[in-house]
């Protein structure tokens, strides 16, 4: 299993672009369409704790998957496995970029990578709203939360302190409610 692990987030690790949050649908694709080790609604939450932590995204994730899996062990495998092929990829970046950041094709080529990077992050987002189950009548959270960070500096763990209660508060006394009625 801990070699499973490890090759599975190698694999992740060394073939997705774009940095964690487009590892998503890689990483669903494989851990739970494939191996089945958590299902689709355990790694919703297990997202957002790992967006709730601070450090790298993948690291979180990779790391709360093999732990739910193999405990600690699993937990340091499946993180290595996902950090070792960046961090080697961008060691060698590193040692020869000085000598091709000027050459005007590879220039060119960071210029036409950077609107996929954008994409490759939206189409999680987009399949993360669907599996959150955001709709019409509630797309207004993220929109509102995203703006207040964005154009208000609204500190991240204010809105995840904010939300937290929210739902709290909504499952405690609204919810309750619309399960009787309906």
């Amino acid at each position: 299993m801990n070699y499973e692990l490890f090759k599975t987030f190698s694999k992740i690790g060394a073939f997705t672009f774009g940095g964690g949050y487009a590892m998503i649908p890689m990483i669903e694709a494989e851990v739970v369409d494939k191996h089945h080790w958590i299902s689709k609604e355990e790694f919703l939450d297990l997202i957002a704790v790992a967006q709730s932590c601070p450090g790298v995204f993948a690291i979180n994730i990779s790391t709360f998957i093999g732990f739910k899996l193999r405990r600690y062990t699993g937990a340091v495998v499946a993180a290595t496995g996902a950090a070792l092929p960046s961090f080697l990829i961008i060691l060698l970046i590193a040692l020869f970029f000085h000598r091709f950041k000027d050459v005007p094709w590879v220039e060119a080529a960071f210029n036409g990578i950077r609107p996929a990077v954008v994409a490759l992050i939206a189409v999680p987002t987009f399949n993360l709203a669907k599996t959150a189950n955001i709709t019409l009548a509630n797309c207004w959270i993220p929109i509102v939360t995203a703006l207040l960070i964005w154009l208000l500096g609204v500190n991240p763990i204010l809105i995840i302190i904010v939300a937290a209660l929210g739902g709290y508060l909504y499952g405690k006394f609204i919810s309750p409610t619309e399960n009787e009625n309906g």
